[in-house]
C-alpha cells in the first residue's frame, strides 16, 4: 500500500495539471545518490524533454553504466492507485513497489512529456557508444551482460488491454514479473545498473470531479481517451535525416482477398528494413521492407521514388512522388504512377487518403498488370523526401484543392438560397393594388367587360 499511498500524494499534487500528453516515468538505480527525490515534487509540473535529460546525465557520469528501459505501450498515473485498489487476487505492482522502495537511489517522475519518452532511446544512443539489446519475455532468463562497454537493455512489456479488467490488472502482473526477474538476473551477477520504466503514451486522459476545473455539467459526458500519434518513420544517410513518412493507416490488399496491415510494423514496432533507402540532392528511393507477413507473402518491398526539380515556370524548386512500387517475394514489380503527389522541394506533402481508388484525395494508378491485383489504402499520408531541417516535417503542401466539397455545398446552397429569395423579392414588386373601390353605402360597382 506504500506505492498506492506515493501516488496518491502524486495525484493530489497534480490536479491541476490537465496536459495530457504525458505519461509517468519511474526510475531507480543500485547505485547511490543518484537522484533526489524530492527535486520531483512540483505541484502541476511536467517534465519536459530538456529537464529529463538533465535528470539522467548522473547515469552517464557511473563507472558502469548498464542502463534497462521497460517500454509499456500505455500508462498514467491513475494506473497505479486504481489499478491496485480494484484488483484483488492480484498484485499488479509488487516488485516495482519493493524495488523503488530497496534501491540505493530512486526517481518518481508523475508526468513526463510524451515526446522526451518517445524519443528517449534515440537520445540516449547520441549520449554514448551503448550497446544496444532487444529483450522479449522468452529471453530474460538467458540474459548474458558484457560489462566491457556500457549497455542498453530494451524490454518492450506486453500491450494492456483496457476493455476488460481482470486482463488488465493480470497483464500488469504479468509485466511486474518480467521487471522482477530481469532485475533479480542482474542482481545475481553483482551488475550495477539503472532502470527506467514509462511508456510512449498515456492510457487515459483524468476526468475526475476532484482534478477537473470545468464545473459546468456537459451532456452525455464520456471519459476522454487520449491518442497520441506514432512518431514519423526516419531515414538517415549518416548523419542527417533525409525521408520522413507516416501514416495513420497504411494496408495493402491482394487479389480482393489477401489483406495486409502494414501500420503497426511500420510506425509502433518498427518491424521494417529501410536500410535499401536511398537519398540525394536530386532523388530519393523510400524502401520498405517486410518479411514473414503472412502465410501467402513472405517478403515485400514497397519503395517511394521521389525527384527535386527546378521549374522554370515558378523559379523555385518542387519535388514529386513519381511513383510507387510493390515487389512480392522477388516476383516483378507492381508499379504505380501517381498523380498531383507533390510540393515545393522545402515544403512536406499530406493526404488524407491516397490509394488506388480514384476516390482519394491523391490516386495510386496502376502501371502494369502486376500492379492490378493490389488495392492500396494510406490514411494521413506524409512524406517528405528534401530539405529536412531539425528531424522533422516542414509545412504540409496539402491535397485538398481550393474548392473542396464542402465549399463547394457552401457554395451551391447559397446560390439557390439567394435565387429564392432574389425571387420573392421580385414577386413581391409585382403586387399592385385595386384601381376601383366598391362603397357599400352607394350603388354597386359595374365594371364593364371591355375595360
Amino acid at each position: 500500500m506504500a506505492l498506492v499511498q506515493l501516488f496518491c500524494c502524486f495525484a493530489m499534487l497534480f490536479k491541476l495539471a490537465l496536459s495530457v500528453d504525458h505519461v509517468p516515468m519511474l526510475l531507480w538505480s543500485t547505485h547511490s545518490s543518484l537522484w533526489n527525490s524530492e527535486a520531483t515534487l512540483h505541484e502541476g509540473h511536467i517534465i519536459s524533454k530538456r529537464e529529463l535529460h538533465m535528470l539522467l546525465q548522473p547515469v552517464f557520469t557511473q563507472d558502469s553504466r548498464n542502463l534497462v528501459l521497460f517500454f509499456q505501450d500505455t500508462l498514467s498515473i491513475d494506473d497505479f492507485t486504481y489499478i491496485s485498489e480494484t484488483s484483488e487476487n492480484e498484485k499488479p505492482f509488487h516488485n516495482v513497489q519493493e524495488l523503488l522502495e530497496s534501491s540505493s537511489s530512486s526517481l518518481v517522475l508523475s508526468a513526463v512529456e510524451c515526446q522526451a519518452t518517445s524519443h528517449l532511446l534515440d537520445y540516449l544512443q547520441e549520449t554514448a557508444d551503448w550497446k544496444l539489446t532487444n529483450i522479449d519475455e522468452v529471453e530474460v532468463s538467458k540474459l548474458e551482460v558484457d560489462t566491457s562497454k556500457p549497455n542498453i537493455f530494451v524490454v518492450k512489456l506486453q500491450p494492456i488491454n483496457r476493455f476488460n479488467g481482470n486482463s488488465t490488472a493480470k497483464a500488469f502482473t504479468a509485466n511486474d514479473k518480467i521487471i522482477g526477474r530481469l532485475t533479480m538476473i542482474l542482481q545475481k551477477q553483482g551488475i550495477q545498473f539503472s532502470v527506467i520504466y514509462t511508456a510512449m503514451k498515456p492510457s487515459r486522459i483524468p476526468r475526475r470531479p476532484d482534478i477537473v476545473l470545468e464545473t459546468r455539467r456537459r451532456l452525455m459526458a464520456t471519459d476522454a481517451t487520449v491518442t497520441v500519434p506514432e512518431p514519423p518513420l526516419n531515414v538517415t544517410n549518416g548523419t542527417n535525416t533525409c525521408i520522413l513518412f507516416y501514416a495513420s493507416n497504411f494496408s495493402l490488399t491482394a487479389n480482393k482477398s489477401i489483406h495486409v496491415d502494414l501500420t503497426n510494423v511500420t510506425f509502433v514496432s518498427r518491424k521494417v528494413d529501410f536500410s535499401s533507402s536511398a537519398c540525394s540532392a536530386t532523388n530519393a528511393t523510400l524502401s520498405l521492407n517486410y518479411t514473414g507477413l503472412l502465410d501467402g507473402i513472405n517478403r515485400l518491398e514497397i519503395r517511394f521514388l521521389m525527384t527535386n526539380k527546378f521549374y522554370a515556370g515558378s523559379a523555385r524548386n518542387w519535388f514529386t512522388l513519381d511513383s510507387v512500387e510493390i515487389v512480392q517475394d522477388n516476383q516483378k514489380d507492381a508499379r504505380f504512377n501517381v498523380s498531383i503527389i507533390s510540393a515545393p522541394a522545402e515544403y512536406s506533402f499530406h493526404c488524407q487518403l491516397v490509394g488506388t481508388s480514384s476516390l482519394y484525395g491523391a490516386e495510386l494508378i496502376p502501371v502494369n498488370n502486376e500492379a492490378k491485383i493490389w488495392d492500396v489504402y494510406i490514411s494521413e499520408f506524409q512524406i517528405q523526401g528534401f530539405s529536412i531541417e531539425g528531424g522533422l516535417f516542414s509545412y504540409a503542401s496539402d491535397c485538398t484543392s481550393f474548392f473542396s466539397p464542402g465549399i463547394w455545398m457552401g457554395l451551391v446552397t447559397s446560390i439557390v438560397l439567394l435565387w429564392i429569395l432574389t425571387y420573392g423579392i421580385h414577386m413581391i414588386m409585382q403586387l399592385t393594388t385595386n384601381s376601383r373601390f366598391d362603397d357599400p353605402k352607394g350603388q354597386a360597382l359595374s365594371v364593364p367587360q371591355t375595360e
